[in-house]
């Protein structure tokens, strides 16, 4: 937790996620509590107030801004016009109600990790099939102008290697595309790996439009 004095009668506080963690609380614990902000606010004016000059004051203000992954905290004591002037710099963005400023540093937390934990759509997706005839259904079925398809053949069964190549189709394209592979062919648990080591490559490249083309 760092602190420092904007003047004489404000201090400036950043408390982060861990500051908290160490109190045995977060950011979520204070939403909604009206009563436990407030006496958090003034746990934290007890530990950095190390000289007293806030303690026994009336009027003791708190404002928030959210900052990163915490809170910027101002205590302010006894504000004048010319106290404002020589912090107004820092006022922009203030939130009226802490608790509007918790809303937004929790979900700007929230948001940044599922950033960093969501997996994306894998573009590599490998289907089988019992016998060609599954195949040339499929093919004849599906346009596909946008793929990579090379088809392998392993152990009495068809292997088709589909891979996505065109950036500009989303994932929610892909996974639209994928159901509807889905109703031709099971995905199957066989890797590009296995398949390259011990399968008999076929077709290469273009198996769906050679397929479509000498037997559609």
């Amino acid at each position: 937790m760092e602190m420092e004095h904007i003047n004489d009668n404000t201090i400036r506080v950043l408390i982060k996620s861990e500051d908290l963690a160490a109190r045995g609380i977060t950011f979520l614990d204070l939403l909604g509590n009206h009563n436990e902000i407030e006496n958090f606010f003034y746990s934290i004016l007890e530990e950095v107030d190390i000289e007293e000059e806030f303690k026994g004051s009336e009027a003791v203000t708190f404002q928030v801004l959210p900052k990163g992954d915490g809170l910027e905290l101002f205590i302010s004591k006894n504000i004048t016009p010319e106290d404002m002037e020589e912090f107004e710099e820092f006022s922009e963005g203030f939130s009226e109600e802490p608790t509007a400023a918790l809303r937004k540093t929790i979900a700007d937390q929230l948001q940044e990790k599922s950033k960093e934990t969501e997996a994306p759509l894998p573009r590599r997706f490998i289907f089988e099939m019992v016998d060609f005839e599954q195949l040339v259904l499929l093919a004849n079925e599906i346009q596909l102008d946008f793929v990579i398809s090379n088809l392998y053949s392993m152990g009495g069964f068809y292997f088709l290697e589909v891979e996505f190549v065109d950036e500009l189709i989303s994932d929610g394209q892909v996974e639209d595309y994928l159901a509807y592979l889905l109703e031709f062919a099971r995905r199957s648990t066989a890797t590009s790996e296995v398949l390259a080591e011990h399968g008999k490559l076929l077709m290469e490249h273009d198996a769906l439009e050679l397929t479509r083309h000498y037997f559609g």
